[in-house]
């Protein structure tokens, strides 16, 4: 990729380990300032190219004055990924409990609405073109019995996803709702170790994990990059899967 990313500025939210915390370290890597926020510490520190801050993307205010923050550091905001997500709880519906499904939904879904507007409004503020990343899965498309908030709310994401684009296009919004693949994260562990009683897909996952069958970090922070800044990379669909990156016949998509 040979992008020209020089004062170029990103916010990633839940950056504090996982994807999140690759997509940091690699955006770093590239060149681009950073606004980076997670309930726990970041993954990279508060320094002259990195806003980093500890917030619950399930506050609006708290979202709205990160944005304010990183505008007021860094200037215009081009890239916007809303990457903080839940898998909890893993469980048949009739088994979830009240205050969990609260929780998971709340994350998921309002956590992506909260950081959207947060961007769009600072769009409308600025002007210009910017892009909109909402963090997606497979799992919006396809169903798994003991997932039923999971792929609901992945699902509601690429709508929202879909309604903004419609809704902001005329304001220099670009949006798009990214299944990013299988990514080797805590996420995976936990699914890997959850009975098959609650999951009954989860030695697939044990498989795919001794195939070493994954997406890193670095290839889907290479593929969100082309897709905001390339135009020859520029997707024709709202939502997009991204491909296996050992281009493997599986096609699972988290």
């Amino acid at each position: 990729m040979d992008l020209d990313l020089r004062g170029r500025t990103a916010v990633v939210t839940g950056a504090s380990r996982g994807l999140g915390a690759g997509l940091a370290r690699a955006f770093r890597a590239r060149g681009l300032r950073l606004g980076l926020c997670a309930r726990s510490e970041p993954a990279l520190p508060d320094g002259p190219d990195v806003l980093a801050a500890r917030l619950d993307v399930r506050d609006p205010a708290a979202l709205a004055s990160f944005a304010a923050e990183v505008e007021a550091r860094f200037g215009a905001i081009d890239l916007w990924i809303n990457n903080a997500g839940v898998l909890d709880p893993i469980d048949p519906l009739r088994d979830v409990e009240p205050a969990a499904a609260h929780t998971h939904l709340e994350v998921n879904v309002l956590g992506v609405l909260f950081g959207t507007q947060a961007f769009v409004r600072h769009l409308h503020r600025r002007g210009g073109e910017a892009v909109l990343v909402n963090i997606s899965s497979g799992a919006a498309r396809k169903p798994y019995a003991g997932w039923s908030l999971y792929c609901a709310a992945k699902a509601a994401v690429d709508r929202l996803t879909e309604c903004v684009a419609l809704e902001e296009a005329a304001h220099g919004l670009r949006a798009y709702s990214v299944a990013p693949g299988v990514i080797d994260t805590e996420m995976q562990a936990l699914i890997r170790t959850t009975p098959v009683a609650r999951f009954p897909d989860a030695p697939r996952f044990v498989e795919r994990r001794r195939e070493g069958r994954f997406n890193t970090p670095d290839f889907i922070a290479a593929r969100l990059l082309s897709i905001a800044f390339d135009p020859r990379a520029r997707p024709a669909e709202v939502c997009v899967r991204l491909p296996d990156e050992k281009r493997s016949e599986g096609r699972d998509v988290l």
